[in-house]
């Protein structure tokens, strides 16, 4: 199952070039970029860890896509992602984000139907990575 989460979530892999660019319109766009990572990408768990700290003053791509392979070097098999964030007054939000990296197996989730009360049906989404303890769940168990 291929998670589709992001801009971009449609399209082929990028390459590095490729994400370079998109890194390259973020700082044009004066947008902080940031560098996150996870090994449970359900839906709802939208806080990953960080990367080390956003990067708000730097005007080269490099220093981007830099942390990004640095990430992937040390979280090979983990979602990867970057993040862009509009420090505008007035907007302070997520402007861009995208998956970068992926685990080579991705398990995906089950829907589970649950009858409740006065027929009331309830659907909650589980993640198979989640089947076993975090830092262990595409790799080896070496938590990378």
């Amino acid at each position: 199952m291929h998670i589709t989460q992001g801009t971009f979530s449609y399209l082929p892999e990028f390459t590095d070039e490729e994400i370079s660019k998109q890194i390259q319109y973020a700082i044009d766009q004066g947008w902080a970029v940031a560098v996150e990572f996870t090994d449970d990408p359900h839906p709802r768990n939208f806080l990953w860890d960080m990367w080390g700290l956003p990067m708000f003053e730097i005007e080269d791509a490099s220093a981007g896509l830099y942390e990004i392979k640095e990430c992937r070097k040390a979280y090979p098999n983990h979602y990867i992602r970057a993040t862009f964030y509009d420090a505008t007054l007035g907007r302070q939000t997520t402007a861009l984000q995208f998956i970068v990296n992926r685990p080579p197996e991705e398990p995906g989730f089950r829907l589970e139907r649950q009858e409740d009360r006065d027929r009331v049906i309830r659907y909650t989404l589980h993640s198979y990575a989640t089947e076993r303890p975090k830092g262990e769940r595409y790799s080896n168990g070496s938590g990378s």
